[in-house]
């Protein structure tokens, strides 16, 4: 009988001790200052101040002169394209002229190149000359035939000068000895005037 008095004196005890629960874990919140109402606040008044990041410069835009060029005094040369060196940045290449493909050397930048003596891989001589791109007036201009002006390049364009070939000799037969005379060939200039034809890269827009 005092065997079960005490278990029942046990379970009552038990019963009676309040249950302990285990402290709840909690995920500490992380702040975002792009939801706080102060930097909100202080954004709205320099959010029509802020500058735009500057586009990296492209290679068109250091050496404007490549492109292609259409002309219509230039019945001789309706197309022209200039693309620039595969190892020298500051040599182009001119295609479409009929003296054939010839090369030309960056002397003032951005757009200013003088045209060296030179043969074309076709063969042909070409004499000394100059390149002039005007951004402004989306022209080019080039003169072959008249030698680079090294202080005013532009000078050339508004010459009427003819350039001398080196003198040459020429034997000429009398009746009584025969002589040599040194000759000169006068090389009228060759120039031509294009526009630069502009090109568009189309855009596409994801709906």
């Amino acid at each position: 009988m005092a065997g079960t008095v005490l278990s029942l004196l046990s379970l009552s005890a038990a019963a009676q001790v309040p249950e302990t629960k285990a402290p709840e874990t909690t995920t500490p919140t992380t702040w975002d200052y792009k939801k706080n109402p102060t930097v909100d606040s202080i954004n709205a008044k320099y959010k029509d101040q802020v500058v735009a990041p500057r586009e990296a410069i492209t290679t068109a835009q250091i050496f404007p002169v490549l492109g292609t060029y259409q002309s219509t005094v230039n019945t001789d040369a309706p197309s022209v394209s200039i693309n620039m060196d595969a190892e020298n940045k500051g040599i182009v290449w001119i295609e479409g002229l009929p003296q054939g493909k010839i090369k030309a050397m960056l002397r003032k930048s951005p757009s200013t190149y003088k045209i060296p003596a030179q043969k074309t891989e076709e063969g042909k001589d070409v004499a000394e000359g100059t390149l002039i791109f005007d951004k402004d007036a989306n022209t080019l201009n080039i003169v072959i035939g008249k030698p680079y002006n090294t202080e005013d390049p532009g000078v050339v364009f508004t010459t009427t000068t003819e350039e001398s070939a080196p003198a040459e000799e020429v034997k000429t037969k009398t009746k009584t000895a025969k002589t040599k005379v040194k000759t000169k060939t006068v090389v009228k200039p060759w120039t031509y005037t294009g526009t630069k034809v502009e090109t568009t890269t189309a855009s596409t827009t994801n709906q």
